[in-house]
This record gives C-alpha cells, structure tokens and sequence, in this order.
C-alpha cells in the first residue's frame, strides 16, 4: 500500500482532478524506472496539465513533505528520475504544447512534455532548427533535455541547451514561481538563472515553459565516412579536423570493437578491416560545400586513413546516422550488463583517453567499448561485463572507478550530457572540490529548503 500522509491523496486530487492521479501499485509501477533499467516504484503518479497543477503539488508535497520527482519520458540513462524515497512522480508528458512559434525573433516557446522531435518539426516548417540533437530525439522530451544539458551530435558546432535557451517559467523546492532570463539573445540584467537550473537535473525546480533560441536551417550539408586502421589514427584525424577553420557540425567517433557490435545491424559499407571509423558532416551555404568538405577531407587524410568516402543520398546518409544510432541498444544484445559513461577530455587529449582505456581494459578484463561525439571530446565509454562471470563482476566497478581517474587527470570531466543522477553521484568529489560542493549543496537549500526535489541525486550521500 502507498505510504502517504494521511490527506494527503484527498488533497491532492482537490487540486489536480481524479482523472490525473495514479495510485494503484499497478499503475504506478511503469513510472518508477528510466533507461538505466534500475527501478524504485513511486507511491502516487501525477499527470500535470498546467503551470498551476505544477504549483499546487509541489506546494502539497511541502506541506506533508512527500518527495518529489519530475519526469519526462524516462529516457535518461544515470537513474536521474528514479523516485528513490518513493513519494510523487510528476509525469509532465501531457504538457505538451507548443506555446508560441515565433519566427520572426527566432524562437519557440514550449511545455516541457513536448518531444524534441516536435520542436523540429514545427521549427523545420518556418526554415529554423534548435540545435540539441540527442539519439533519443524522436522519443525524449525537451523538459528532458532542459534537466540534463542533453545535447547530441550538433553539440560541436552550435552548443548545448545552455547555449540555445532565452529563458524559463518553473516552480522552486518550496513551491515558488519563478521567472528567468529574457526574450532576447543579449541580457545581463541579474544572475543567470537560467543556466544554473538547466542542467541541474531537476533538483533546483521544475521547468514548466521555456524560450528556446533557433537556428536558421542550412542550405546544404555534406556527409563524409572515415574508415582508419586503428582507434589512434582516427583520433589523430579528429584532432586535426578541430584544429582547421571549418567547424564540422557533427564529427562521430566509433572504435573498432563497436564497428564490430554493429556489422551486422548496419546498412553502411564496413570494410573487415575498419579499426576505426567517423561520421563527419559539416553545413552551410551551399555554394561552399565543396570547398568545406575538401578542407575536411583534408584533414581527415593521414597515416592509417583506409578508406575516405562522402554519401551521394540521403539514403547514403541516413545508413551511417542509423549505425551510429544503433549503437547503444546493440551493446545491450551482446553482454548482459553494461556501464555507459559520457565522459569529456580535451579534443588534444583524446589520444591519451583511448590508450588508457586500453589499458585499463586489458588490465580489468573487462570489454571496453567507445563511441560518441569526438568533436568535443565527448567519447561514451562502454564497460561490458557479466555479472555471472565472477571476476567480471568483481573488476567492473573498480575498472569504472580508474576510468574516471583516469579522465579527471586529463582535465576532463565525468559527464557531458547524461548527468550525475544517482549513477556517478559517489563519484563527484573526484572532480568537484570540498568547498565547490558545500556552494552546490547551499545552493540546493536556497531552492529546496525541505530537500523534496528530487532527493538523492547529484550530491553523495556523505557531507
């Protein structure tokens, strides 16, 4: 049975309507997991359908002090929307709406339970585009990738959601209404809010609307494939595409254990020999496409190059972005577990990050496979391992514990888009100093004093 205050179901049916509120085991089950496959079912599910409903619960959960956790589609992959102390799951898909397209100033308005593949499709029609293009594009929610930076591919060239956001609309901790940044592109009137709570995985407030900043679509766009002998010819090659003036819009890195993984699931040419593959794309004017892919075909060209060729068709294209959207859901069909970490270096340092993983993976036992957006440096790193295998299951946790060493000693960081969540909260102080954290955790307070948002997420459990 929930464990709930008493009253507290009654009141919050008062405020948001019967028919938007779960509290069958049954149907609350569903909403307690996300893609990290953990789970902790929820004690109530709410449906909000207005700023207002928002307000309402938060401002009840204050009340009773009942946790509680927003949440988009679930596509997260850190255990970010897990209701860890039970509690309320807000399910804020069916604020859906697209508030306002405004094409003259470049920018949409939306709910947060609208899908970013919406948002494309409606800027798309006006010749626009936001830039956020995560792999889960068709299924998450803008909300979603607010909440955790999620970013994607076009991240190299136009930024992430903290570079494409004007403004937001939520509700803090305590249930206060808040307002941040502005209509415009320039503004320095005040603390930038808005940034500090995107990315803040929903442990600061909830968004409920925000103004995203578009960009013109492009006239053109060429899309090239690299095959290399091995991993450090191809990643020599990315630090030369980002030392060049022309800023590819996406530059995928994909090793040869994961080229491996997809053979079979791909419809693009993969020679038996391919040690290494990228997908390079760049856009623009399109009486500069020539000129722009031979500079990167340049640049890709070097030691270890085996083949070097640029998709004639969109079907051409559309078979490479399907391999390198396959990746992830292959991975699960070749070992039955697998940690998935997005971590960050310096493009320069790239080079180090792959030969210490080899290393690491040879010295562990422990499978190691890597892929993701080189162009920033932002490499997804696959431990895959079976917890039926007892040394495995014995050297995984410690293996993922020197990758991130590892990655902090190179000036990188532990997550560029997937966030903390509760999956690299025991982490953070690898990266983050004692007196950084204690900023973070007052912080927290200031927005949630009661700390029901979200709660045991981002900050470890110690301090």
């Amino acid at each position: 049975m929930p464990d709930l205050p008493a009253n507290f179901e009654r009141r919050v049916r008062d405020a948001v309507g019967d028919h938007l509120v779960l509290i069958d085991p049954a149907d609350t089950w569903t909403y307690g997991y996300d893609n990290s496959r953990k789970h902790q079912a929820p004690d109530m599910v709410v449906f909000a359908t207005s700023h207002d409903h928002v307000v309402n619960l938060v401002r009840l959960c204050n009340e009773f002090h009942v946790p509680i956790v927003a949440r988009g589609r679930g596509t997260g992959t850190t255990g970010g929307c897990i209701p860890k102390r039970h509690g309320v799951v807000l399910s804020l898909e069916r604020m859906n709406r697209i508030v306002r397209m405004d094409a003259a100033n470049r920018a949409i308005t939306v709910e947060p339970g609208v899908l970013n593949q919406t948002v494309q499709d409606c800027a798309g029609e006006q010749g626009f585009f936001w830039p956020p293009d995560p792999s889960s594009g068709a299924f998450c929610t803008i909300g979603g990738n607010l909440a955790f930076n999620g970013a994607g591919p076009r991240a190299v060239k136009y930024g992430t959601p903290r570079e494409n956001i004007l403004g937001l609309k939520g509700v803090t901790g305590d249930g206060a209404e808040i307002h941040t940044g502005c209509y415009t592109t320039k503004g320095v009137v005040g603390y930038d809010l808005t940034r500090l709570i995107v990315g803040s995985e929903g442990t600061l407030a909830i968004i409920t609307e925000a103004v995203l900043k578009l960009t013109p679509l492009p006239e053109a766009k060429r899309t090239l494939q690299a095959i290399y002998h091995d991993m450090h010819s191809a990643v020599q090659a990315v630090v030369r595409l980002m030392s060049q003036p022309i800023t590819p819009c996406a530059l995928e890195f994909i090793d040869g254990h994961a080229i491996d993984v997809i053979r079979d699931y791909s419809r693009a040419a993969l020679p038996s020999d391919a040690g290494a593959m990228l997908i390079i794309e760049v856009d623009g004017p399109a009486a500069a496409m020539d000129a722009a892919a031979a500079t990167l075909s340049g640049a890709a060209s070097g030691d270890g190059l085996v083949s070097l060729k640029t998709a004639e068709s969109e079907q051409e294209v559309a078979a490479l972005w399907d391999t390198r959207k396959a990746l992830s859901p292959a991975l699960r069909n070749i070992a039955p577990n697998k940690l998935n970490e997005d971590v960050v270096v310096p493009v320069s340092k790239i080079p180090a990050l792959i030969t210490g993983l080899d290393e690491l993976s040879r010295e562990f036992g422990i499978p190691i496979v890597n892929f993701g957006h080189a162009g920033n440096g932002n490499i997804h790193v696959n431990l895959l391992y079976d917890t039926q295998d007892p040394a495995q299951e014995r050297n995984a946790r410690p293996c993922l514990d020197r990758v991130f060493d590892l990655v902090v000693g190179l000036n990188g960081t532990l997550s560029g888009e997937h966030g903390v969540g509760q999956e690299k909260r025991d982490y953070i102080t690898k990266e983050i100093d004692p007196v950084t954290l204690d900023l973070m955790r007052r912080i927290k307070r200031e927005f949630d004093p009661n700390g029901l948002l979200n709660p045991d997420k981002i900050f470890p459990h110690s301090g």
